[in-house]
């Protein structure tokens, strides 16, 4: 079964520390000194780097069903042999060290157990993984990040120390954060990780000039897309679209791991009782952010709204619309890790310009729309210096007849 939207607990967060380094690392009101050993040989850092890539390996595989928790791996080795492996599998189940140590057994004493983040180490839907890691009789924990939920946030590192077992923090910390940067973003920010998509011409169009954009890119880019919003908390899209395109915003073909909020930007209340989005809010959580003045021009649409299942939540207005850090921290508060803006223009252009986007999906068709009113696919005010709009990390690669850029902001 997918899981509902927006979960409202999360009793582990993600966090970003140094790699192996003599500096201390600032961890809550207590520092955490990484114990990493330079001398140590070759091979037992080969082996340790191996495990935690695999750990890592085991950790994605909970993308999108263990939101809003991170995604955690965990493997256990002793003599140099795979004893037990786990990874969190779904939200409010066993983390990964207690599934590893359940396939490990007595083996599971004197080995080492590679974790992608700090076991907890307090009481939450499940009991302390320190607690399960010391009654199993481990005597090193490889961590590759310090995890910041104020429960834990260095308390995890120092028990299982104090207890005896030799603890280091550090390894491959990077592809550990990269993996779980959606949990990063939300714990350092308050706000969800935001994925702009769009499908556009080769010469930067999403519609024509008559507004018509059905279909600019190709089956197997749709069917990407359908891929995304599988994962995500939220799909979002402006009024504009909404009425243009009356879209379902579904995930539909693929396996679906969550089912997504639908949301819409809409600060004069614009959305039709006879939108499909509203036809089916019963079936799928759906929410309108709108402003209050709406809400009292247009109370009897308001209340029709209501009557099909439509959430409606009041949110300050500016130049562009609806407050979007309004918005966003109104989906955070909701449990909302990964938000997918699909647009329009103007959406997209105003997440932009706020600095709000985290990573990008751009879907290059090989077609020509041309025209001065063709609908540009960012809107909004844009940047005024060519040397402010380099992508630091991307990757183009072909899907179908199309190519996709994706970017990590």
């Amino acid at each position: 079964m997918p899981l509902p939207s927006f979960l409202r607990f999360c009793d582990r967060l993600v966090f970003v520390e140094p790699a192996f380094s003599p500096r201390r690392v600032a961890c809550g009101d207590q520092p955490v000194i990484p114990d990493y050993t330079p001398g140590m040989a070759k091979t037992d850092a080969e082996l340790d780097r191996r495990m935690m890539a695999r750990a890592l390996r085991l950790a994605r595989r909970g993308q999108g069903r263990v939101e809003p928790n991170p995604m955690v791996g965990c493997v256990l080795v002793r003599a140099g042999r795979i004893v037990g492996e786990g990874w969190h599998r779904r939200f409010g189940g066993p983390h990964a060290e207690v599934e590893a140590l359940r396939r490990a057994g007595r083996r599971a004493r004197g080995a080492t157990a590679y974790v992608t983040l700090e076991p907890c180490c307090h009481h939450g839907k499940t009991p302390p993984c320190t607690d399960a890691l010391l009654h199993a009789g481990v005597s090193r924990v490889v961590a590759a990040m310090v995890d910041p939920n104020p429960l834990v946030r260095g308390r995890g590192i120092r028990r299982l120390r104090n207890a005896g077992v030799r603890v280091d923090v550090g390894l491959l910390e990077d592809e550990a954060r990269s993996l779980n940067r959606p949990f990063c973003t939300r714990i350092e920010t308050g706000l969800p990780y935001v994925i702009l998509k769009w499908a556009q011409s080769l010469d930067g169009r999403i519609a024509t000039r008559t507004g018509q954009s059905k279909w600019i890119s190709c089956e197997a880019s749709r069917r990407r897309v359908h891929q995304l919003r599988a994962r995500m908390d939220a799909v979002l899209i402006g009024s504009g679209t909404a009425l243009a395109d009356d879209p379902m915003l579904t995930a539909r073909d693929v396996p679906v791991r969550r089912v997504a909020t639908r949301v819409v930007l809409d600060s004069r209340l614009r959305l039709p009782v006879s939108s499909k989005l509203v036809q089916t809010a019963g079936q799928f959580p759906t929410l309108v952010f709108t402003s209050r003045k709406a809400l009292t021009a247009h109370g009897r649409t308001a209340t029709c709204l209501k009557s099909h299942g439509v959430e409606l939540i009041a949110c300050p207005t500016g130049r562009t619309g609806i407050d979007l850090r309004c918005a966003l921290r109104a989906l955070a508060r909701r449990g909302a890790t990964n938000v997918l803006v699909e647009g329009g223009s103007q959406i997209l252009g105003s997440f932009w310009d706020a600095g709000l986007a985290n990573e990008t999906y751009v879907f290059v068709a090989p077609i020509l729309l041309g025209g001065a009113t063709a609908v540009p696919a960012l809107g909004g005010t844009g940047t005024s210096q060519v040397s402010n709009a380099a992508l630091s990390s991307h990757k183009i690669m072909r899907c179908g007849s199309d190519l996709l850029y994706h970017s990590i902001l």
